[in-house]
Order: structure tokens, then C-alpha cells, then sequence
């Protein structure tokens, strides 16, 4: 598996780690039956985690399209597809460092790793475009 491949590959564990882990914690505290109806009374969890994870899914997946289209756009168009890995390995690894940051209520550093991780796009979008 090349290395843009096996970014795409760790970048859907990732959205399906913050899938899992939001319906996880919601369903520990609206419980089975909630979530296996159809969620029509618009309940939301009030418990601080799975607020946090509810809000983490949200902002990953704000950017998610970004990279997705940048990674692809790398592979298929290789400008700079070494550029293009680095910057969607910063990605990478800054969402999941931002994951337990999120959850644990840390400020500022979950800031600048959420800012390290917009780098990571910005450095795959100059790929792009470097000859």
C-alpha cells in the first residue's frame, strides 16, 4: 500500500473512531433504547464527555473534506506527492493527538494542535500547486 493510500486508510479508522466514540458515550447516557429508536424526541446528551466527543466528531469532520480532497488530488495529480504525505501525515497525527485533548478538557494545546493540523492541509494545498 503506498503511503497516500494508507493515510486515506488511517484517516477512516480515525472517522469511525469519533463515530463509535460519540455513539458510545450518548448511548451510555440516553441508553440502548434511545439509541436504537428513531430519535425523534431531539434528546442530547448532557454529560461532559459525550458532549466533548459529539463536538471533537463535528470539528473533524469540518476538515475531513479538505483532506480528502487534498490527499486524493495528490495521488492523482502528483505534483509533489512528498509534500502531499507530509502535510496529510501532520493531519493525521494531529487529529489524533487532538482527540484525547478534546475529551480531557485541555485549552490552548488542543488549540495548537488543532492549528498544527490546518498547517497539514495548508501544506498538502502548496503541494498542489508546486512544479
Amino acid at each position: 500500500m503506498n503511503a497516500p493510500a494508507a493515510l486515506l486508510a488511517i484517516s477512516v479508522i480515525l472517522l469511525l473512531v469519533h463515530i463509535f466514540l460519540q455513539a458510545f458515550l450518548t448511548t451510555r447516557e440516553l441508553g440502548r433504547s434511545w439509541n436504537a429508536g428513531p430519535r425523534d424526541g431531539g434528546e442530547t446528551p448532557k454529560s461532559v464527555y459525550a458532549g466533548r466527543a459529539m463536538r471533537a466528531s463535528a470539528n473533524f469532520r469540518e476538515t475531513y473534506p479538505a483532506f480528502l480532497a487534498l490527499m486524493l488530488l495528490g495521488d492523482f495529480a502528483p505534483n509533489n506527492i512528498m509534500l502531499t504525505v507530509a502535510g496529510g501525515s501532520i493531519w493525521v497525527l494531529a487529529r489524533i493527538i487532538y482527540i484525547p485533548l478534546y475529551l480531557s478538557g485541555i485549552p490552548y494545546i488542543r488549540s495548537i494542535v488543532w492549528l498544527i493540523s490546518i498547517f497539514g492541509l495548508v501544506i498538502m494545498l502548496v503541494a498542489a500547486f508546486w512544479r
